[in-house]
């Protein structure tokens, strides 16, 4: 059974940073692409970055250069830096693995979902 548990989130003010993780468990975690997803109220859940079994990410334009995404193999844990926070980066950010038929992004089709952490950025 697929679990993904995201931590780290919290209250910061803008220019500040944060670390997520989530926590995998269910999967061969070195052979599938991960990502971060967010969403605030009222919006749509947008990507936020992806990572491919060969190490290759993507980001989302609004996040380039600020977010970096990562894992850890050993640990079964992926890990979303955030650098640079912005009051529009405020929202629940969610953990995402693949599953069959799920949501396309950058290659990889998600399908399981953590159960979000509250990111919050004041100005």
């Amino acid at each position: 059974q697929v679990q993904l548990v995201e931590s780290g989130g919290g209250s910061v003010q803008a220019g500040g940073s944060l670390r997520l993780s989530c926590a995998a468990s269910g999967y061969t975690f070195s052979l599938i692409c991960m990502g971060w997803f967010r969403q605030a109220p009222g919006k749509e859940r947008e990507g936020v970055a992806v990572i491919h079994n060969d190490g290759s990410t993507y980001y989302a334009d609004s996040v380039k250069g600020r977010f970096t995404i990562s894992k850890d193999n050993a640990k079964n844990t992926l890990y979303l830096q955030m650098n640079s926070l912005k009051p529009e980066d405020t929202s629940m950010y969610y953990c995402a693995a693949p599953a069959p038929g799920g949501r396309a992004w950058y290659g990889c089709f998600f399908g399981y979902w953590g159960q979000g952490t509250q990111v919050t950025v004041s100005s």
